[in-house]
């Protein structure tokens, strides 16, 4: 059987998919924030990003769904903010930029899945927030596009470049 062929992946999955407080996975933890940008540099201000990572004690499994619904017309109210799921989805902003308000994950990374307008797939990436096997295993200069820079305690930041010098690195699940 031949594959289908691939049609642009946006903008109009930001219309739907974002939930209220999406990007707050857990509180009293880390706050990982940065932009989306393409090839010039310039910020894509219509990406969505989703996030999934393990806990503190390295655990992937997460709970089950934490949204929280109105009763009366079932509008999505947002998390409940007690069950850690482990998932996130984040739309950009207008200047591209993105936040995830979560706690350090036990294996070292976030796994970063981004859908934006012109892309035929969407792109499968890492934030990486201490050394690891498979960053000793690229170039430095690759390797340092999945590291997240702290800024301040607590604080990191992750730029995602879609292409151009500064191309972060993007994995191949096919």
């Amino acid at each position: 059987m031949n594959p289908t062929p691939s049609q642009t992946v946006g903008p109009f999955y930001g219309y739907a998919l974002p939930f209220p407080g999406g990007g707050d996975l857990a509180t009293g933890g880390i706050t990982v924030h940065g932009r989306v940008l393409d090839g010039a540099g310039d910020p894509i201000p219509d990406a969505l990003l989703e996030f999934w990572q393990a806990d503190p004690a390295g655990d992937l499994a997460g709970a089950p769904g934490s949204l929280r619904r109105d009763p009366v017309n079932g509008a999505v109210l947002g998390r409940h903010g007690v069950d850690f799921t482990g998932f996130g989805r984040v739309p950009t902003d207008a200047d591209g930029h993105w936040t995830l308000r979560t706690v350090e994950p036990g294996n070292g990374y976030i796994s970063v899945c981004v859908f934006a307008r012109g892309l035929l797939h969407h792109l499968f990436t890492r934030i990486y927030f201490r050394p690891d096997a498979f960053l000793d295993s690229l170039p430095p200069e690759r390797a340092r596009t999945l590291v997240a820079v702290e800024e301040r305690e607590g604080v990191h930041r992750f730029d995602i470049h879609l292409q151009g010098e500064k191309e972060t690195v993007f994995l191949d699940f096919g």
